[in-house]
């Protein structure tokens, strides 16, 4: 296949000592560097730590690298999209990839690929610092092959390599396909997990078990339903997400969870909650948000009878229901003065009273508060204690948006389509490559809950062994069909605001020689409805009369008009 639309993306600015892939900056590293950093990380962490690492930064490039994929071959097929991530691979200098096999059906989500790596860095030096062994070494290939096609399938595809010249053969021989397809995905899974990294002595190097710690198993008391949100991801946002509450999670400390609505932040304090020795107790979550002002100290603290008119008797709180566990606050800031006071006593010295009760409460309850307010701006506008901002800013995680998590989109899209399948006995074959492209681009407001929402609509929408498509996902309803947000092309693509023309684009073919690409642009417009003729013939003469410094004859000429004519037009667009 020709490889020169890659090769085109590749540009050098050697006096400006740039880089670039398209447009996303590189730099050259010599691979005597490379295995040294890997070096140092075996001898530091131990194999399998070190292995994890390399896995996970290649599968973050390769997920990267099927954006450019997207965007170099959207309009061909999809064979001809995933032979782009061999040759980015081979054109990144890290192996010369040989197809041995490739199988797809993008409309059950199949994907099988067989190749043979030829020349590759990592086995290289692999074998130049430990020699033969036992185990595959061309850990960053494995983790970008995994990236590069679950981003372009939208589910899991793992890849695992069969053969390895650092285990003696002559060539690295790699396998990928679906995470169901495999009899032991385990095996492979738990290098692409964000886990602790704990030092490891030198001499088991070789041999360090990566055994499940028992707090992170699923406690008997919560089980695991079809509504119950998971964390999945694998984009360093994700990474670092996952690695603060596994630090934190064994400890007392307050966490305060940061980031936008929707980000998942009740999904995170359960997955605190899971990873700390508290594990098999209660885990209680209260929106503050829900519950009206004069109710929400009752909620919280409990309430005797006679405390207020309609209390007819006495009643636990939340703290109380969660004493030995973790109470999960969402949206903390916007609790009363009051509730704030005692909350701040409570996380001090961990006693409190009910509401009309002048008992004294005491009790062990790890608290995991959550926000998407500015908490510093809050307390400067006097809606927030000072004092309780620092008593549970103890250890603050910022969970990002998920238009920062791109790279986590095939994961989520995968889980949800599975859990509403078993939830509403739905059973789909996959997703169309023009609706999964349309999932990629469009940017999430409503960040992982309203791509939750959006693929749950889609599972009741599509047909039996139906793949889900466009008309599934981005349905014209009341919620989306007012947004312009929504809106997408026939090729999948999402316009940002097709009710406002851009006149950059029309001025900018303008300059070509050649009508084709201008032509293009036209159709493409005409597809969105983003432009009208009237749009862009007041563009055209914005442009000319700029260009030509407000000088309506030299602009005319441009136009090839006569002055009278550009005059008229003028005063039609309102620029006289």
């Amino acid at each position: 296949m020709d490889f020169s639309d890659i090769a085109e993306q590749l540009h050098f600015n050697p006096v400006e000592g740039r880089i670039w892939l398209q447009d996303r900056r590189m730099v050259l590293l010599p691979v005597e560097v490379l295995g040294a950093m890997r070096r140092e990380l075996i001898e530091l962490l131990g194999q399998d730590a070190a292995r994890g690492m390399m896995t996970r930064l290649g599968y973050s490039i390769g997920s990267r690298d099927a954006e450019l994929a997207w965007s170099v071959r959207g309009s061909q097929s999809q064979l001809d999209i995933i032979a782009a991530g061999a040759q980015f691979h081979a054109l990144q200098g890290f192996v010369q990839p040989e197809p041995v096999h490739i199988e797809i059906d993008s409309t059950r989500g199949y994907c099988y690929s067989e190749f043979f790596w030829n020349h590759g860095c990592e086995d290289e030096v692999h074998l130049s610092s430990f020699g033969v062994g036992t185990e595959a070494a061309c850990w960053l290939g494995v983790g970008y092959t995994c990236g590069f096609l679950s981003k372009i399938m939208g589910k899991r595809i793992l890849a695992r390599e069969v053969e390895c010249r650092a285990m003696g053969q002559t060539k690295c021989r790699v396998i990928a396909k679906p995470l169901e397809s495999w009899e032991d995905p385990e095996e492979d899974l738990r290098f692409l997990a964000a886990t602790p990294l704990q030092p490891q002595p030198l001499k088991k190097l070789f041999s360090v078990p990566l055994a499940t710690p028992k707090s992170a198993q699923q406690p008997a008391t919560e089980p695991r339903t079809p509504s119950t949100l998971e964390l999945v991801g694998a984009s360093a946002g994700f990474t670092t997400v996952l690695h603060k509450v596994r630090r934190v999670a064994s400890t007392k400390a307050t966490v305060l969870l940061l980031g936008e609505s929707g980000v998942g932040k009740s999904a995170v304090a359960r997955e605190v909650h899971r990873h700390s020795n508290r594990a098999d107790k209660s885990f209680i979550e209260i929106n503050c948000a829900a519950i009206p002002e004069q109710l929400i100290e009752s909620e919280l603290f409990g309430v005797e009878r006679g405390a207020y008119s309609g209390a007819t008797e006495s009643r636990a709180g939340r703290f109380e229901a969660a004493n030995g566990g973790t109470l999960f606050l969402d949206e903390i800031g916007i609790l009363s003065p009051s509730a704030q006071g005692k909350l701040l006593r409570v996380l001090q010295t961990g006693e409190f009273e009910r509401l009309g009760s002048t008992r004294t409460i005491k009790l062990d309850v790890r608290v995991v508060a959550a926000t998407n307010e500015n908490l510093p701006e809050a307390v400067k506008a006097g809606r927030f204690r000072e004092d309780l901002f620092y008593r549970i800013n103890v250890f603050p995680i910022l969970i990002p948006p998920l238009r920062e998590r791109r790279d986590d989109l095939p994961l989520l899209l995968e889980s949800f389509m599975k859990r509403f399948s078993d939830m509403h006995d739905r059973h789909v074959s996959g997703i169309t490559p023009r609706a999964l492209q349309a999932v990629l681009n469009y940017k999430w407001p409503g960040n992982i809950r309203e791509l939750e929402n959006v693929v749950e609509r889609g599972m009741i929408l599509a047909e039996p062994a139906e793949s889900l498509d466009l008309r599934h996902l981005f349905s014209v309803d009341a919620t989306l069909g007012t947004s312009s947000l929504m809106r997408l092309t026939e090729s999948g693509a999402l316009a940002k605001d097709l009710g406002t023309p851009q006149i950059e684009e029309p001025v900018a073919y303008s300059h070509m020689a050649g009508s084709s690409d201008l032509d293009r642009w036209a159709r493409e417009a005409l597809r969105q409805q983003a432009v009208t003729l009237s749009t862009v013939e007041d563009a055209l003469v914005s442009a000319a009369i700029s260009e030509a410094g407000g000088n309506i004859s030299k602009a005319a000429a441009r136009l090839g008009l006569t002055r009278a004519q550009l005059d008229y037009r003028v005063k039609r667009c309102g620029r006289a």
